[in-house]
């Protein structure tokens, strides 16, 4: 199992698509009215593809998965940038804080980070960090679907800005995986506007897998949207990702 994909929400994939596009320096893959895919590249065989997805309206569900980019000493500079490609300042009760919030042209949420040696490598995009009621367990089960490796094993929690666990891509480039503790519990209901795809290799079994997230908190989902070539699941703190089946495999 790999992590592939970057599940995004988008009313209108093709204008959202293309933002993100030239916010990431990415490589468009699939342009369709409903559905936008582009390529990031991490190293060698190693990629996350953004998927724009057509939803009916502006997601209202509150965010527990959202983009870092990297600004480092640039930051200013790149925030300037963003917003000629449509980007706005957005106040979200952040305070004073040494990241830049900024809405996409869907008014998403997403930061502009600061100078950290942590973000050595990772490109463009800085970090991925996701709400968790337990950031170590959280940072387990993730390891395990995906095989990143800890990133911050002598990472301070009490600093601001940095999470209690960090995964990240065995070859040390590309985004951060970062747990962060939530700071209220997923409501029930409500499903993440961007969320996590895992691709199952040829040799893995889906329902040896299915069996094995649940083992390990983790729980199947069975949304009434008609059939689907991937099953839905969520980790142990609720939040939703996709096991998509391996290439020329059914789901």
């Amino acid at each position: 199992m790999f992590l592939e994909n970057l599940g995004i929400d988008a009313v209108d994939p093709i204008r959202l698509g293309r933002f993100w596009e030239a916010a990431l320096g990415t490589t468009a893959l699939t342009v369709e009215p409903d559905i936008y895919e582009t390529r990031l590249e991490i190293t060698g065989d190693a990629y996350l593809d953004l998927c724009f997805a057509q939803v009916p309206e502006p997601p209202m569900s509150p965010l527990r998965l959202h983009l870092d980019l990297r600004g480092g000493d640039r930051q200013l500079d790149v925030a300037d940038q963003l917003r000629e490609f449509g980007a706005r300042d957005l106040d979200i009760g952040q305070g004073e804080v040494p990241w830049i919030v900024l809405g996409d042209v869907e008014g998403t949420a997403f930061c502009v980070r600061e100078e950290r040696a942590e973000f050595t490598g990772t490109g463009p995009l800085a970090a991925l960090p996701l709400d968790s009621a337990d950031p170590q367990r959280d940072a387990d089960f993730w390891a395990w679907l995906t095989g990143w490796a800890d990133a911050d094993a002598d990472a301070d929690a009490d600093v601001p800005g940095i999470a209690p666990r960090t995964l990240r891509h065995p070859s040390l480039r590309g985004p951060l995986l970062e747990f962060c503790a939530e700071p209220e519990p997923k409501q029930a209901g409500a499903k993440n506007p961007i969320h996590l795809d895992i691709r199952l290799e040829d040799e893995d079994d889906a329902d040896e897998i299915a069996a094995q997230v649940a083992e390990r908190g983790g729980r199947e989902l069975h949304p009434d949207w008609g059939e689907l070539p991937w099953r839905v699941f969520q980790d142990p703190s609720g939040n939703e990702f996709c096991l998509l089946p391996a290439p020329g495999a059914s789901a």
